[in-house]
C-alpha cells in the first residue's frame, strides 16, 4: 500500500460509517486512507470481548471469523469513504472471502491491526486484499468480494 498521509478516524467517525454497533462493530479507529488504493486501521482486543466468555474459558482466543469481519469492515469504511456522500443509503454486504489464511491466534492484550487495498472495483462490486498482523506478524490474510447495496432493497 501507498504511504499516505496520516489519516484518524475516531469511534464515532466509523458509527457513522459503518451500521454494525456493540458487540459487533471491530474497528476502533482508522489510521491511513489513500482514496482508490486501501486503509489502514485497528482493533484493541480486550479481555471485556463478549466472545472470550466461551472461546475458550481459560484460553481465550479471539475466532479467526471475527479477525475476518474485522478486516471486511475496514474495507467496508473504505469504500464508504471513497464514496462519500453517495453511501448514506448504501450498505456494502459480504459476497465472498478466498485464500483465507488465519496464522496465529489473536489474544486480549493486541492490537490487531488491520489493512484492506483495492484489488478490483467494477460498479457495485469491489475486490480487497485484506492483512491482519499484530505487533508486525501476520495473523490472518484473506480476499473479500464485497456488493454496495441500496438499504431500502434488502
Amino acid at each position: 500500500m501507498s504511504s499516505a498521509p496520516a489519516f484518524v478516524d475516531d469511534i464515532r467517525s466509523i458509527m457513522e460509517m459503518l451500521p454494525h454497533r456493540y458487540p459487533f462493530l471491530l474497528v476502533d479507529r482508522v489510521v491511513t486512507f489513500d482514496s482508490g488504493v486501501g486503509i489502514t486501521a485497528y482493533k484493541n482486543v480486550t479481555f471485556n470481548e463478549g466472545f472470550f466468555q466461551g472461546h475458550f474459558p481459560g484460553q481465550p482466543i479471539m475466532p479467526g471469523v471475527l479477525i475476518l469481519e474485522a478486516l471486511a469492515q475496514a474495507g467496508g469504511i473504505f469504500v464508504v469513504k471513497t464514496m462519500g456522500a453517495d453511501s448514506t443509503d448504501k450498505l456494502f454486504l459480504f459476497t465472498g472471502i478466498d485464500a483465507v489464511k488465519i496464522r496465529r491466534p489473536v489474544v486480549p492484550g493486541d492490537r490487531l491491526n488491520l489493512e484492506a487495498s483495492v484489488i478490483r472495483h467494477k460498479m457495485n462490486i469491489w475486490k480487497m486484499q485484506g492483512r491482519a498482523t499484530v505487533d508486525g506478524d501476520l495473523v490472518a490474510e484473506g480476499i473479500f468480494t464485497a456488493a454496495v447495496v441500496d438499504k431500502g432493497k434488502m
